[in-house]
């Protein structure tokens, strides 16, 4: 039989050393100049491809790679810059990826040449990348955006590595995916609609496309996994317009149109009618209609199929995946069918080649990125009809182990599970009645001032933990070390005004990983990191068996803390729904019963902070909405265990203790009515780069308890001015009832320096005194 084709359609960009993570920051320091960041992404660009190359792929992607994030290379290519930013039309590079991301003050003079005036502005928003733990930049759109050809990186990246010998795919974002990831921004039209965009911007994607053509592409892939939403009649169009310029604009050159995330239900149709060589399913995420899809794909074109997830870090199951490969080469044929990753293998980590740390019969049962491409091209040989029966036996081994692991199973855990009634996820009283007794508890002024936890984890205090990893610190050592700094942070906060302080988590390495690390069913990996955002790296626990909590795990710092201040000190714990979000879930059982397993291990932990004085606790749920499925009709389901399993862990208090939430980059119109049903005493979310826009939401639906909106920007190095927050704070009055209203950053402090910290939250209760003072004298 003729071999099989397999490609990828991305791969991670981090390096399995975190080595982007680390140049990138170096850069942001000043250590090194943008051209050692340049070469250090060079270097791994041509580590990638070669390893890609060395596990038998046939097209490797180019253009995958991204200093910061792939959505805003696409608006650099574009030439979409918003105009606050100065940019003089020049060709843009990773100087001016970083100005858009993270609102520095860079210009044309420092020597960088990021080809923008000087500036000090906010960045631009950063939301969820579809349901996954990826964030991207939001472009933005108004009725003067005019797109133009303005970076050569999608064409030095394929011209680099055609060079070198490589069988190049060039990726980029399709057009109608790009437009429906970005928001109308600063338009005078209040019925401004983006698709009026396309046709300028399609000119644009047929140059990029013709260039490319030219240089030598055989095949180009464009992602549209908006192909995976919900679809209006105007996008539909949008699809098939585009592309039928597109296919022309490409000459001979093969244009492949991947989707992902999810099935395509009513969009299958016009995925399949569209005018292009080659098209790209996940069959992971949306198997349900991979036989509806095989039977009615239509000849002459190419069909790839994603069998191998590219989002968890579970070992394929060979059998499963050779079950809709066969009957797929009977129908279509093995010239036209090719065999990928579901998606970009962004969402994994790089290797388990590195891993030490995890147990020989868990590893048994993992694949990372460089274990998905030989899982890619191992299903390719055994289609092709070459020997693989020690693979294939292997594999068999491996799933059956798992399937019979006693660590998989606990019975305790499922015995507890079937005692929960629904009295367990409801507070003894309405919010009103609560309202009252924590205010008197408390004795909170207006406007209390919190932040939402962590603070910054500077040098020594991760040289600290891993010294106590280690084994050269004591743990005694290690505890007086913590304890210092936990003093430090709490008496920095009383004494410039925090009103509700909290500890710090200097403990912590992570808000999930910290947890997972004391819960029972988890297991954690020593290089498994994957981007979050920008040099962001996260990495997610492994939840491979029932959850339970073997004793109390943040009780001990909480107590510790409180007793360093007057002040009402804040627990703080993450939410089970984020626990899950930001976890490699186990996919042997529904993740509602998972999120419950946690909910009662945090449940747990609520109960015993509360016995030890702490008078009010906060349940981190920043992942809530990014774990909502991509289609409405399957919300309701999603919410409905969602929300309960939050009330599971924060409902077991007496009406005087105050139970926070936290969410941050999110969307709440479609779903607040959901996060009221959260029935948080205070939530506090992401406002400020939004300008407070996302308060509108809870404004509209009248949100009947406390809210802190953010007024100010933490993944910005930018120190706020005092006037900056104060109009944001006044905004925020005007719509909440000041009775409610909370004022707090954005998000946590953990990423940021403390000279930033200390600037920011000064001005911060600045702002807030100043308005108090207002109020006084409106009074």
């Amino acid at each position: 039989m003729k071999q099989i084709r397999t490609h990828n359609l991305g791969y991670p960009r981090i390096g399995a050393g975190r080595e982007l993570k680390k140049a990138t920051e170096q850069y942001w320091k000043g250590k090194i100049r943008l051209e050692e960041l340049e070469r250090t992404g060079r270097q791994l660009r041509i580590e990638n491809w070669q390893k890609q190359e060395d596990a038998g792929i046939d097209l490797i992607p180019t253009n995958d790679f991204s200093f910061y994030d792939q959505v805003l290379d696409t608006s650099l290519l574009l030439g979409n810059i918003p105009a606050r930013f100065g940019w003089d039309g020049a060709e843009t590079n990773a100087e001016t990826a970083f100005l858009v991301a993270r609102g520095q003050s860079r210009g044309a003079d420092d020597g960088e040449g990021c080809g923008c005036s000087a500036v000090s502005t906010y960045a631009s928003e950063m939301t969820k990348w579809f349901d996954t733990n990826y964030h991207y930049i939001v472009p933005e759109f108004n009725e003067k955006t005019n797109f133009r050809l303005s970076s050569t990186k999608i064409f030095e990246e394929f011209h680099e590595a055609k060079e070198l010998g490589y069988r190049a795919k060039p990726v980029l974002l399709g057009p109608v995916s790009y437009l429906a990831l970005g928001k109308v921004h600063d338009s005078k039209r209040k019925d401004f609609d983006r698709l009026e965009l396309l046709d300028d911007l399609v000119g644009v994607y047929e140059k990029i496309i013709s260039l490319l053509a030219d240089e030598g592409a055989e095949w180009i892939q464009l992602d549209e996994p908006v192909l995976a939403l919900d679809l209006d009649e105007g996008q539909r169009r949008a699809l098939s317009y585009s592309y039928g310029r597109l296919k022309k604009a490409a000459g001979n050159t093969k244009l492949l149109v991947a989707t992902y995330f999810g099935p395509l239900r009513d969009n299958l149709a016009d995925f399949l009618n569209l005018p292009v060589d080659g098209l790209h399913y996940d069959v992971v995420r949306g198997g349900e209609e991979v036989t509806e899809l095989i039977e009615k794909f239509p000849a002459g074109k190419t069909l790839s199929l994603g069998v191998v997830d590219g989002r968890n870090i579970w070992k394929n199951d060979f059998e499963k995946s050779l079950g809709i490969l066969l009957p797929a080469v009977e129908a279509i044929g093995v010239e036209r069918l090719w065999i990928a990753p579901s998606c970009s293998l962004l969402h994994v980590p790089v290797t388990l080649k590195s891993e030490k740390k995890i147990e020989s019969d868990l590893a048994n049962w993992l694949a990372f990125a460089d274990e998905k491409l030989d899982e890619v091209t191992t299903l390719g040989r055994v289609i092709s009809g070459e020997v693989e029966s020690k693979a294939l036996e292997e594999n068999r081994n491996a799933q059956r182990e798992r399937l019979a692991s006693e660590r998989i199973h606990n019975g305790k855990v499922k015995a507890r599970m079937s005692f929960i009634i629904p009295a367990d996820a409801k507070r003894s009283s309405d919010f009103p009645v609560r309202q009252e007794k924590q205010r008197e508890k408390l004795g909170l002024p207006l406007f209390p001032i919190t932040t939402i936890g962590s603070f910054p984890q500077t040098a020594e205090v991760r040289a600290a933990r891993a010294q106590w990893r280690k084994g050269t610190l004591s743990d005694q050592d290690y505890d007086r070390f913590l304890e210092e700094e936990t003093r430090k942070c709490v008496e920095f906060q009383d004494s410039i005004g925090i009103d509700m302080p909290v500890h710090g988590e200097f403990e912590r390495n992570d808000m999930v990983e910290y947890f997972g690390e004391q819960l029972e069913g988890f297991a954690f990996t020593a290089n498994g990191w994957v981007q979050s955002y920008g040099s962001r790296c996260v990495k997610p626990p492994i939840i491979f068996g029932d959850v339970r909590r073997m004793k109390p795990m943040t009780v001990r710092w909480a107590e510790f803390a409180q007793t360093l201040t007057k002040k009402p000190l804040k627990g703080m714990l993450t939410g089970p729904v984020t626990i899950l979000q930001w976890s490699f879930v186990r996919n042997d059982q529904p993740r509602d019963e998972t999120t419950r397993q946690i909910a009662l291990a945090i449940r747990d932990e609520v109960r015993d902070l509360e016995a030890a004085g702490i008078a009010a606790i906060q349940i981190d749920e920043p992942a809530i909405r990014e774990g909502l499925p991509l289609r409405r009709a399957d919300w309701d389901e999603y919410l409905a265990w969602a929300v309960h399993a939050f009330r599971l862990s924060s409902s077991g208090v007496k009406d005087t203790t105050q139970i926070h939430t936290h969410m941050c980059y999110s969307d709440f119109n479609d779903i607040i009515s959901a996060v009221a049903d959260l029935d948080a005493d205070v939530i506090t979310i992401e406002t400020s780069r939004s300008n407070m826009e996302l308060l509108d939401a809870f404004v509209d639906f009248k949100y009947p308890n406390e809210i802190g909106p953010g007024v100010y920007d933490i993944h910005s190095p930018r120190v706020p001015s005092v006037e900056e927050m104060e109009r944001l704070l006044k905004r925020a009055a005007v719509l909440i009832p000041e009775e409610n209203l909370w004022v707090n950053p954005d998000c946590g402090l953990k990423t940021r320096g403390w000279e930033e910290v200390r600037g920011s939250l000064i001005n911060m209760v600045t702002a807030t005194k100043n308005l108090r003072s207002r109020r006084k004298v409106e009074a």
